[in-house]
């Protein structure tokens, strides 16, 4: 469905990516992994085409993205980023519903299957009684479930995802993570998530990838790549493993 082939990425004379490279299926859920600085965040936005590479080639589809112009690219691809203020008095209805523009008419008008599908989106948030709220009175919190809503209005079948559970507390993080999975396995979507948590990468995600300096570290289901010797090159810690007892995953223990 997406996939990076060789990309490289340099921000003048400074290397942020280097020959990165993997794939992501219909269906799947990958968890992307690393330390601040990795170029997490950089990859992200380079597979919905906000950054250019230096070298290599994204393909949605088969097709190359730089060929794909940005209504194209938004109607595919969408993005749910670290939370940001909005500063614009704009209602959540009317924040989720621009969302769906890349479905709308040449004269820009909402239809009713849009008006549906934004609505639907909230409900999904549990944000139905927030709809005439302005998007500038809301929590940090408050405000990261409607970018979320917006991304899951626009249909789109792949979901890039930016640390999205950094404002919300426990209920809402499982909330964010069900709806990303039940998109996933049933709605034909896949998604990329950055998340700086281990046992969510494990139990959360089909394939787990680590950047390291730029590079793919590691690439692969996440018994294969959470383990300890790989934790310990990464991120600098030692961890116990064991198996999660409900759900058979790996489970990652920080030792201090």
């Amino acid at each position: 469905m997406l996939a990076a082939h060789n990309i490289t990425i340099r921000y003048g004379h400074r290397e942020v990516l280097a020959d990165v490279s993997f794939d992501l299926r219909e269906g799947e859920i990958i968890a992307l992994l690393g330390p601040n600085g990795a170029g997490k965040t950089t990859l992200v936005r380079a597979l919905n085409g906000s950054v250019s590479v230096s070298s290599g080639e994204i393909l949605y589809d088969g097709k190359y993205l730089v060929e794909l112009s940005r209504r194209e690219t938004a109607k595919h691809i969408a993005v749910v980023a670290q939370e940001n203020e909005t500063k614009f008095p704009v209602s959540v209805l009317e924040f989720v519903l621009a969302g769906r523009f890349v479905h709308g008419s040449a004269f820009g008008w909402e239809g009713e299957d849009d008006i549906a599908a934004a609505r639907k989106a909230l409900a999904d948030c549990e944000l139905t009684d927030f709809a005439d709220r302005l998007m500038n009175e809301l929590s940090g919190g408050e405000r990261q479930r409607v970018v979320l809503a917006r991304a899951l209005a626009t249909g789109a079948n792949v979901l890039l995802l930016d640390e999205p559970t950094a404002n919300l507390d426990l209920a809402h993080q499982a909330m964010m993570f069900r709806l990303v999975r039940e998109r996933c396995k049933n709605g034909g979507a896949s998604a990329v998530v950055i998340t700086h948590d281990l046992n969510l990468a494990a139990e959360f995600a089909d394939r787990n990838l680590i950047l390291k300096d730029g590079q793919v570290f590691a690439f692969g289901e996440p018994e294969t790549v959470l383990t300890a010797e790989n934790i310990a090159s990464v991120f600098g810690v030692r961890v116990l493993l064991d198996e999660n007892p409900v759900s058979r995953n790996v489970r990652v223990t920080t030792l201090f």
